[in-house]
């Protein structure tokens, strides 16, 4: 490692739905964090790590910050405050392919509040004509005097080199806290349930995914071929029916779709085998939003 090398935190923030993890994904070049149209996808804070000859940054992607409606909703929301405390750059990150929110005015003024340095990161400017965007950049302007701004597309990797360019500026010199190869601090079996969680996202109706949980009971690596044995969380007995699908067909989907993201991950085959269970308002159970995976240490 040569001197003056850098290396630091920085904190993914936003609304739902604005493509915080398809940034995160971008950055750590391979699927880290789920992805969905429907808003409050991601529940757990998720380390991405870009480390290069001359900086490593770590990302932690926040849940979207948003008005919480049960213990899990506090969790996601306490999850995204606390973490803009431990960082030295923060990354907010817009839909700039839609007006500005309330909440997003909330949050440039809890960002003044930080005294640290923020990154505004306008996504989806591939959706948005250049004469449209030159307003939303000057009443953004007017709420935070912002570090930079930076106009990306997260999904095709446009200006990402220019934000992470943008962030070593913050960044101290220091030592790779993590190992070079390593791209994320989550467990396979925890990045395996959220992969399945998102092939769920994408399938059902909009009511159904938000009230599921994911546990891998079993994980059994062998030579040619890892196993995994999952369980999928209900709260109704009505969920269970729509998750499993007449003659079991939408559980097959979910399954197979969810395979071949888990065999791109683990660089091999996968035999992957789900069931289906109901445990009500798990939601609002502190003792099981710890045992999904979702509470505090």
């Amino acid at each position: 490692m040569q001197n003056n090398y850098k290396s630091g935190f920085a904190a993914i923030i936003g609304m739902p739905n604005v493509g915080k993890s398809t940034l995160l994904n971008q950055i750590a070049g391979q699927k880290i964090a789920i992805i969905s149209d429907k808003p409050q996808t991601t529940r757990n804070k998720i380390l991405a790590i870009y480390t290069t000859d001359t900086e490593q940054i770590v990302f932690t992607d926040t849940p979207g910050i948003h008005k919480p409606h049960n213990k899990l909703g506090e969790f996601m929301v306490n999850a995204a405050n606390e973490t803009m405390g431990d960082v030295d750059v923060l990354i907010f990150v817009v839909d700039a392919n839609r007006p500005i929110q309330d909440v997003e005015r909330e949050i440039a003024a809890n960002i003044n509040k930080t005294g640290l340095p923020c990154i505004l990161v306008m996504n989806k400017v591939d959706m948005v004509e250049k004469e449209n965007l030159l307003p939303m950049i000057a009443d953004y302007s007017s709420m935070h005097d912002f570090a930079s701004i930076v106009p990306i597309s997260a999904k095709t990797g446009d200006g990402v080199d220019i934000l992470l360019n943008d962030i070593k500026e913050y960044l101290d010199e220091g030592p790779q806290f993590y190992d070079e190869d390593m791209v994320t601090d989550q467990p396979e079996k925890q990045i395996a349930a959220e992969i399945i969680r998102e092939k769920m996202l994408w399938l059902l109706d909009k009511e159904v995914p938000h009230g599921i949980a994911i546990e891998i009971t079993r994980m059994q690596e062998k030579a040619r071929i890892t196993n995994i044995y999952a369980t999928i969380f209900c709260e109704k007995s009505s969920h269970k029916g729509i998750v499993i699908g007449k003659n079991g067909e939408m559980l097959k989907k979910i399954g197979s779709l969810a395979r071949v993201d888990i065999e791109k991950m683990l660089d091999k085959k996968v035999y992957l085998e789900l069931w289906v269970k109901v445990k009500s308002d798990w939601r609002n159970s502190d003792f099981l939003i710890k045992n999904f995976g979702y509470g505090n240490e």
